[in-house]
């Protein structure tokens, strides 16, 4: 696989990048995080390995402008800021995975290697009506009565999340599994702060409302009313 790695710690980034093409991997290091946003979206990787604290530019403020960019390499960060919602942050981003220094350099192979083998999720339908929203999950296109509706790449995926379950309850373990791969509260907020994002978005003032609470339950998407 082609791999860029963005990090600014010399060390680090040499053991990564030697460990990474002993394993038979094309790897690219820059230490600015500028440069390294530059590459992300010009490039042609399969992987970016992204520090969180870089010169320059951070990470995540690279990966949110590389998603933006609709660069769909496999993500992971690479950082000492290991916190329960920096984690969470991170992945909110647009991440894939998120490893916390120090590491084993095993694990990160074992990583890069889990994302370059990641088969594409099944999806029955790829287009997506439901009363006047159209979502089409190939193009990563969602619009309301024809109004192309901005979402973030986490909005996005928990739009879809509902969407491949219309008319069926998704649990907030569901939700939390899916999108954060986290052993969480399910009684989080984290969950209802991007469902009520996502509704200020779908359900505009006047609209149907197609995201409904399900009491005790979690969520669902449907126009039955």
């Amino acid at each position: 696989m082609r791999i860029l790695l963005i990090e600014d710690d010399r060390e680090t980034a040499r053991l990564v990048q030697e460990t990474l093409v002993k394993h038979g991997h094309d790897v690219v290091a820059v230490s600015d995080g500028v440069e390294g946003l530059k590459m992300a979206v010009v490039g042609v990787f399969d992987v970016l390995i992204v520090d969180r604290m870089l010169p320059g530019l951070n990470g995540l403020d690279i990966v949110h402008n590389v998603r933006n960019a609709e660069v769909r390499a496999g993500i992971i960060f690479l950082t000492a800021v290991g916190g329960i919602e920096d984690r969470i942050e991170g992945l909110e981003s647009g991440a894939d995975d998120y490893l916390v220094k120090p590491f084993a350099l095993g694990e990160l192979v074992a990583r890069v290697a889990a994302l370059g083998r990641r088969p594409p999720a099944p999806m029955q339908e790829v287009v997506f009506k439901i009363e006047t929203l159209e979502v089409d999950l190939v193009k990563r296109v969602a619009r309301r009565k024809g109004d192309i509706i901005h979402l973030q790449p986490r909005e996005f995926k928990m739009l879809e999340i509902l969407l491949q379950n219309r008319g069926r309850v998704v649990t907030r373990s569901m939700l939390l599994e899916q999108m954060w791969g986290l052993e969480l509260d399910t009684k989080s907020s984290i969950i209802q702060t991007n469902i009520s994002r996502l509704r200020l978005k779908i359900d505009r003032p006047g609209d149907v409302a197609l995201i409904r609470t399900v009491r005790g339950l979690g969520y669902m998407i449907d126009d039955a009313q």
